[in-house]
């Protein structure tokens, strides 16, 4: 909704009066014309951040006193009790409520200026204002950065630079201004810098002015065309400069040395300009246009009002091929930008998809026509499948947020999104637009363009008035209108499925031939449950290939699961013909000996035109994904065939992969995917391969020498696409491997050859992206080493194989090569790096980071930087290395070049030491409190870093508080761990009636709306009572279960009198700080004690599991988490009921026996939220072993003795073993025949009060009688419940253990049964 406004911006005024590059400062001032639209206008708001503001005058006369500046996005989450949690979740509210508190699209600021009382007769009469705002700027953290290379010489030798950068937003960084793209204004810009230095800025260059003492020089721009203050940007340095010979009004800027190749990079430029202008029928909109090239660019491209930043690494001479390519990507991309992004740019966030889609749209039609028909609809095809894949694994992207978002991060501002989200974001905005294409045309949509061009070029020319250049900004409202105006078409339904609806739809389909009625059953599913899914309405393109034709037909989906009926123009013809017609209206010849002799389909494809966001899984016979690769023209098609023959590994998919891996006329892309398909299949055939590893035949028929085949020819890159094809096969076969999975010897021995006879001598181009995939290929081909396990488990390496230490030979001649001729780009340097990583990760070197360490430094180039980078990443999650984790981190936070900075992050967001819920040594709170640091606010001034952090953050620890951290003061601590229900207490000092309780308490659910953490985590959850789980389900502290609809607290009491003292009540989750227990000194903390249920039993031994019980507890007290001590479970060793039992009245001492009987104990008695076992099960377990379950006690019971603890070690009983079955018989735990009669008494009553509580999921009776018998076949169990390796004490009456509580301090609260 959109906010009034109290004021407008009419015109500014950007004056930098000098530059400090030694001090990375600068100092200036701004002037804002600012046009009141209401009468009592007395306060005004800017942005401004890092910038220190001196004075504030008004009409050049009133000096603003009054004028104040607050930025809470300075440290989002400032609640220190919030801070405690470092709970991502809570620093996301936090944070876009700080952004938003300064987002000027709301007319919200950081600087707050109260108006002097002197102007107020003019904001009366509606008159303009000017605000003169004086300020400086030193050592800028984020929106200018300055290069200073560490070399002797004037600042111009040493090519010093500086130059403003963007992300969404950023001018404040570097001035005060209205940073909004729906402020835009006229501008006029000043820049003083040293004789030697050049200033480039937007709009025209008016003249340049030289100082008397000819030290500094002033340039002027000026800006007509109403620009907005996020497309404002400078560039300082000592630049070249080059008109362009084919368009004067277009002017490339690059550091010194580096003319030559910028002129060979820029001589394409012109031809997109007229491919533009011609494609919109509407002329460029600004008068000038700028190109600079600078070094540690934020970006490789970003675009400005007039002019475009990119990266020097963008520079290329005539010799190169791989980077030609992308760099007229980025040239066309940054002049699409300016028609849609900087001359018409978006009203607000929610309109972003517009501007960025349409400019995407635009670029990619240029890629259609530069490099034609076959790469513009693969790239649409990668594209669409990354948004897919992204979608399906971090949820749906939405483009429009103000329907709501569903992520770990806000996304009503891009300030406060994901980097990688942002990616997806725009490139889905640009198959939005091409969708619309399909939908209304693509003639129609082009007239829209036009239309929006030519009415924002209108506006343009208006002087300022409240509303004249409203037709600049453009909103989704605005274009429907334009659309319904210029085509007369809705599409609302469009907007509303794709535009306020995340997801893609996802087909999964099949068909059969009815022969009987000559009709194709089809059979298309959606799946909606799946994540980024989105339920599509609409209509569905399916194309059918027959013997007669390829027909199309369309059909409308409507429900989850569609069936349709097609039928064939074909017969089935049993008498083969011979030519067949393509789509193309092609007509081929197709051996059918392969196909069914009744069908006449050949193959079926769905929305073969991507006119949807769609994932397609489609079912059909391997002859039939064959014959659409051999024989659909279509790359996208043969893309999708050779994905689906990954799965038949047969002779006549070899065949046909290497058919088209052979054929000329087959798109290079198509052929690499094929090479890659192949080495996959032959692994798979590994058995059955007969003749040379695959691909080496074709490899020596294209590129060998005629003489001797096995010789590599000269060098001749002439033909591009057999260029890109000696760069594949080499890489695919590197792949390949023998029954052993290694790779064969001969492939090795082939590619070291390669090296060996490489011969670039008569080659006009360079072969530097060759000799790195070489390397590449070398690095394909390591397999894990072997090794020696020795006696005393130390693992020893063999010597390195022949084929490894050739490799290793190799790998190091190239190094060296480099450093005394370096190649473009380093190319080889960093393809070297990467291997030798391997050779570690696969233990033929010894893991050592130092190396990459070294190539990690600021200053090496930025592609060496960020490969030695990424293998410390790799080295990090391998080896768990603390100090090169914190060492990276000191990079993301410090290093010069921003770029790296956030690369790296991002490959550490990618490849994280350890996700969340694993265990690692690397989970420290430590870590939390340094990425807690940094994104909260070391990061302040660069929100892109400041989300990358936060992505980090999420891949380890989730959206809720890390589990590493103690628990606070007040805090509840859930395991979520064991879902099953916690057994009883122990049964020698719990009566019936608490037996009886605890069953109730069984009807209960445990926690399980959260998924599970892993074996060690805790899952933190702040008061109150009544908590969220991550899935917001709410638990009921008092029972530990999810809250129903009906009162679970109510006890039903024992039928019978218990045989112990009366009990009161279950122990329960309530402080007690009155008093201490047993008069000792230790901490008052009463807690419910629920332990965990037992594991899957074993079949002899009883031995303790690491794993960890389900405690639920309650403290004010303690700041660490308590850790209750484990028992163990007991089992018995026979279920043979004819030996002899040991009856109580033996001993002269009451039992106790451990806490959890074996397979018939009554630990296993009561229901759980797993729990296999029903209440039949429940009471018959009861009656086959039975022991005293409750004593007679003078005073309390308590629980202290059967705690293991360190401190009272002297008081407790020493004499401790592990407890068998025969040893449990002979102490005595076995129950006498009375109390078994009792419990059979009892069973009765017991399972009719069950009956009313059985559990949803329990089991038939068939399996619960299986059930019941494994468990009373099983003669042991082991137990989770042992925190240190001590087995349970032998039978101490309980006066001892009154004696022993009272003798020695406690280890832990007591614990009591009132």
């Amino acid at each position: 909704m959109e906010v009034p406004k109290a004021y407008r911006l009419a015109h500014q005024v950007l004056c930098i009066k000098a530059f400090n590059f030694h001090r990375k400062s600068l100092i200036g001032y701004v002037e804002l014309t600012i046009q009141p639209l209401l009468t009592d206008l007395k306060r005004i708001k800017l942005n401004s951040k890092q910038s220190r503001i001196y004075r504030v005058l008004v009409n050049d006369t009133w000096e603003a006193t009054a004028f104040w500046y607050n930025d809470p996005t300075l440290e989002a989450v400032q609640d220190e009790e919030l801070v405690r949690q470092c709970s991502l979740d809570v620093y996301e509210k936090a944070y876009n409520k700080a952004v938003k508190s300064t987002n000027a699209d709301i007319g919200n600021g950081e600087v707050t200026i109260r108006l002097p009382q002197e102007c107020f007769p003019l904001v009366a009469d509606l008159q303009p204002i000017r605000i003169n705002i004086e300020f400086s700027l030193e050592q800028p953290e984020g929106g200018l950065h300055f290069v200073l290379p560490p070399i002797d010489g004037t600042l111009a030798e040493r090519g010093a630079h500086c130059f403003t950068y963007k992300h969404e937003n950023s001018s404040r960084l570097w001035f005060p201004c209205i940073d909004s793209y729906a402020e835009p204004c006229t501008w006029k810009l000043e820049f003083t810098c040293d004789i030697e230095m050049t200033a480039v800025s937007c709009g025209d260059l008016l003249e340049v002015i030289y100082t008397s003492d000819k030290r500094a020089k002033t340039y002027h721009y000026y800006l007509s065309t109403p620009t907005s203050a996020p497309n404002i940007a400078l560039a300082v340095g000592p630049f070249e400069t080059y008109v362009d010979p084919n368009m004067h009004e277009v002017t490339h800027f690059c550091l010194p040395h580096l003319k030559g190749i910028l002129k060979h990079t820029a001589s394409y430029l012109h031809e997109s300009f007229e491919f533009f202008e011609e494609l919109m029928s509407s002329r460029y909109p600004y008068t000038c246009y700028k190109q600079v090239f600078v070094d540690e660019s934020y970006e490789d491209s970003q675009s400005f009002a007039t002019m475009t930043i990119f990266s020097t690494s963008l520079l290329h001479s005539n010799k190169i091929i791989d980077q030609t390519i992308l760099t007229r990507k980025h040239m066309a991309a940054g002049i699409a930008q300016q028609f849609f992004g900087c001359f018409i740019v978006m009203q607000s966030w929610m309109d972003a998809w517009l501007t960025q889609g349409i400019a995407g749209y635009l670029t990619n039609l240029f890629v259609k026509k530069t490099f034609g028909n076959n790469e513009y609809r693969h790239c649409i095809a990668q594209t669409l499948k990354e948004i897919n894949e992204y979608e399906a694994q971090v949820g749906g992207i939405l483009l429009d947020p103000s329907t709501g978002h569903n992520q770990y991060f806000s996304c009503y501002q891009p300030q406060t999104m994901s980097p990688l989200y942002l990616e997806m974001y725009r490139k889905k905005s640009v198959l939005i637009i091409r969708m619309l294409e399909a939908r209304i045309g693509a003639t129609l949509l082009l007239q829209v363009f036009n239309k929006l061009q030519a009415l924002a070029y209108t506006a343009s020319q208006q002087k300022f008035a409240s509303n004249t250049w409203s037709n600049i900004l453009l909103s989704t409202n605005s274009f429907l209108k334009i659309i319904s105006t210029v085509t007369g078409k809705d599409i609302h339904p469009f907007i509303d499925q794709w535009i306020y609806q995340a997801g893609c739809a996802r087909f999964v389909g099949n068909f059969v031939f009815n022969r009987k009625r000559n009709v194709v059953e089809l059979e298309i599913k959606q799946d909606n449950t799946a994540k980024g899914a989105l339920k599509y309405v609409g209509p569905l393109e399916v194309t059918i290939q027959e013997l007669d034709g390829s027909f199309n037909h369309t059909f409308n989906i409507e429900e989850n699961k569609t069936k349709f009926e097609i039928t064939c123009h074909s017969k089935s013809r049993r008498n083969k013909k011979k030519k067949i017609p393509l789509l193309t209206g092609e007509e081929v010849d197709m051996d059918l000996n392969a196909m069914d002799a009744d069908s006449p389909v050949l193959w079926l494809r769905v929305d073969k035109d991507m006119n949807l966001l769609r994932s397609i899984t489609w079912e059909q016979p391997d002859y039939m994904w064959q014959y659409q690769l051999k024989y659909e023209r279509d790359v996208v098609a043969q893309s999708e065939a050779i994905d689906a023959l990954r799965m038949y590994a047969n002779p006549a998919t070899r065949k046909a992969l290497t058919d088209v891996l052979e054929c000329e006329q087959a798109f290079y892309k198509v052929r690499i995917e094929a090479s890659m398909c192949l080495a996959k299949v032959a692994n798979t055939m590994a058995l059955k391969w007969a003749g040379p590893p695959a691909m080496l035949n074709i490899f020596r028929k294209l590129f060998g020498s005629h003489s001797c085949p096995s010789i590599i020819r000269q060098n001749n890159f002439s033909k591009l696409q057999h260029y890109f094809i000696l760069k594949a096969i080499p890489l695919a076969m590197a792949q390949l491997r023998n029954m052993h999975n290694i790779c064969p010897p001969e492939v090795v021995r082939f590619l070291l050859d390669l090296f060996k006879y490489n011969d670039n001598s008569k080659n006009k181009y360079s072969d530097n992206y060759y000799r790195a995939s070489l390397v590449d290929a070398l690095a394909s081909t390591v397999t894990p080493a072997v090794t020696t396990v020795t006696i005393t488990g130390q693992s020893v390496n063999s010597d390195l194989t022949a084929d490894t230490k050739s490799i290793l030979d190799e790998i190091t001649r190239c190094l060296n090569v480099e450093k005394l001729l370096p190649c473009y780009r380093l190319t080889v340097t960093v393809s070297c790096i990467r291997t030798i990583r391997v050779l570690q990760k696969f233990g033929h070197l010894p893991s050592d980071p130092t190396l990459f360490r070294s190539y990690s430094q600021h200053g090496v180039f930025r592609d060496v930087r960020l490969v030695a980078i990424e293998a410390l990443v790799d080295f990090i999650k391998t080896d768990v290395n603390v100090t090169e984790l914190y060492w990276l981190l000191e990079v993301v936070e410090k290093d010069p070049d921003k770029y790296v900075s956030y690369m790296t992050i991002q490959m550490l967001s990618k490849n994280p030491p350890f996700k969340r819920g694993e265990d690692s040594l690397l989970n420290t709170e430590a870590l939390v409190s340094r990425l807690w640091k940094l994104m909260n606010c070391s990061f302040s001034h660069d929100s892109k870093l400041r989300c990358g952090v936060a992505d980090f953050y999420f891949a380890m620890f989730g959206r809720y508080r890390p589990a590493c951290l103690q628990v606070p003061d007040s805090f509840i601590v859930f395991n979520m761990n064991e879902k099953k229900k916690p057994a009883m207490i122990n049964p020698a000092i719990v009566s019936e009636q608490m037996t009886d309780m605890f069953d109730d308490d069984d009807d209960d659910d445990i926690i399980t709306s959260a998924p599970p953490p892993s074996s060690s985590s805790l899952s933190v959850i702040p008061p109150p009572l009544t908590v969220p789980s991550e899935e917001n389900d709410e638990i009921d502290v008092e029972n530990n279960s999810p809250k129903k609809d009906f009162v679970s607290s109510l006890k039903r009491p024992a039928e019978s009198p218990p045989l112990g003292p009366p009990v009161a009540k279950i122990p329960t989750l309530v402080r007690h700080d009155s008093q201490n227990v047993g008069g000792e000194d230790s901490n008052p903390v009463k807690l419910k004690i629920k332990l965990g249920s037992r594991p899957s039993m074993d079949d002899s031994t009883c031995t303790p599991v690491s794993t960890q019980p389900s405690v639920t507890m309650v403290t004010n007290e303690l700041p660490p988490p308590i850790l209750l001590p484990e028992f163990i479970r007991f089992s018995r060793a026979s279920e043979d009921h004819s030996k002899p039992q040991l009856s109580p009245t033996k001993s002269t001492k009451p039992e106790v026996p451990g806490l959890f009987m074996g397979a018939g104990g009554d630990s296993q008695s009561r229901l759980s939220e797993d729990s296999n076992s029903s209440p039949e099960d429940s009471s018959q377990s009861r009656s086959q072993s039975t022991f005293p379950t409750s004593v007679k006690t003078e005073g309390l019971t308590s629980f202290h003795g059967l705690f293991s603890s360190n401190t009272t070690s002297g008081s407790q009983p020493s004499n401790t073993e592990t407890m068998s079955g025969s040893s449990l018989g002979a102490t005595g735990i076995q129950g006498s025949n009375d109390s078994s009669k009792h419990r059979l008494k009892k069973k009765k009553k017991k399972n009719k009060h069950k009956h009313k509580h059985k559990h949803k999921h329990d089991k038939s009776d068939r399996d619960r009688t299986r059930d019941s018998k494994e468990r009373f076949s099983s003669t042991g169990v082991s137990s989770p419940m042992v925190p240190s390796v001590q087995s349970m004490t032998s039978v101490t009456s309980m006066s001892s253990l009154d004696n022993t509580r009272d003798s020695a301090p406690p280890s832990s609260p007591e614990f009591e049964v009132i």
